[in-house]
């Protein structure tokens, strides 16, 4: 029997790709679900496609507590999605940003305590690990509010870095320039990001409610490429040289992502299962030191980012993104 059975559990920001695909992923269990969001274009079209029983849809807003109050009355677990994603966006409106990542994390924490929901998984980025950008920072301090909660309802982070094909990514941004004739717009060729199928994401939210603790942080271990070879990738597919524009780091952007600090390997664990690495580090109970120096010839591991994890070539790349089903 899965943990999922008989269960209610409650997507905030679930019209997202990650919502999708939970949703999908568990349509053989007896499992029911609410897709809480902002978004009723996206909700009417999931509801459109799916046209299933055992879903059920509310317009909100994570910054309404009384909201959420209303809705987590019978919820069993919570699977926190819902942010502000985009990083020029931040910069632009760091306010904003606060209002939801931060304080609308702190309301989703409180509701569910409120209301005994038995467990949260927080879903968190490579941004918020030495963050540069309001995005970053704000979901940094989401994770801590996570980690810091010590009330009936288990809370954890789930920390993962640029998902295939998501939203806003690079990889629809590039295939949408490609197909209406127009230059891929290249920030910088020599920046490395994480490349992670969706699928890996969703197995690793339902570990977390399987085996996490309170306070506990998931993070998914993927390879990674540099955008020379995702351009490289989509030359190969496509057999031609297409057409590039460089444009430039954009504010906030980072040339290499992080999902692991140097303190955070010293305490973590790593897991290989179903094909997935990922580590697990449990809170912090006592002093970093206690974790850190552990003799004289201890050396501090280097952090884990896109630059230094295992790096793909283009034939690989795009081997990636044809089993994402992006191509």
């Amino acid at each position: 029997m899965s943990i999922l059975d008989g269960k209610k559990i409650l997507i905030t920001g679930g019209t997202g790709s990650f919502g999708n695909a939970f949703i999908d992923f568990a349509q053989d269990y007896d499992t029911k679900f609410v897709v809480f969001s902002r978004d009723e274009k996206k909700q009417h079209d999931m509801y459109v496609e799916r046209m299933n029983d055992n879903i059920a849809y509310v317009v909100g807003d994570i910054r309404d507590k009384g909201k959420l109050l209303k809705y987590l009355k019978d919820v069993d677990y919570i699977l926190h999605a819902a942010a502000l994603k985009h990083v020029p966006t931040g910069e632009n409106f760091p306010e904003e940003v606060i209002k939801t990542n931060i304080i609308g994390t702190q309301n989703v924490i409180e509701a569910a305590e409120e209301c005994g929901v038995e467990k949260i998984v927080n879903l968190s980025t490579d941004k918020a690990v030495y963050p540069i950008n309001a995005y970053g920072m704000s979901k940094a301090l989401a994770e801590k509010l996570i980690s810091a909660h010590n009330g009936n309802t288990t809370c954890m982070s789930l920390r993962y870095g640029n998902v295939l094909g998501s939203r806003g990514s690079v990889i629809p941004l590039f295939l949408g320039q490609i197909n209406n004739n127009k230059p891929m717009t290249i920030t910088n060729y020599d920046m490395t990001r994480f490349l992670l199928p969706l699928s890996n994401a969703v197995s690793l939210a339902l570990k977390c409610l399987e085996v996490g603790n309170k306070g506990d942080l998931f993070v998914i271990k993927p390879p990674a490429c540099s955008v020379r070879t995702l351009v490289d990738a989509f030359e190969l597919h496509f057999h031609k040289q297409l057409e590039q524009k460089l444009i430039g780091v954009r504010p906030g952007e980072k040339m290499d992502e992080t999902l692991l600090t140097t303190e955070e390997i010293s305490r973590s664990s790593t897991i290989k299962q179903n094909g997935i690495i990922y580590a697990k580090i449990s809170r912090l109970e006592a002093n970093i030191g206690d974790y850190f120096y552990k003799g004289d010839d201890f050396k501090p591991s280097e952090p884990f980012t896109s630059a230094n994890t295992i790096q793909l070539d283009a034939a690989q790349v795009l081997d990636t993104i044809r089993q994402a089903g992006l191509l």
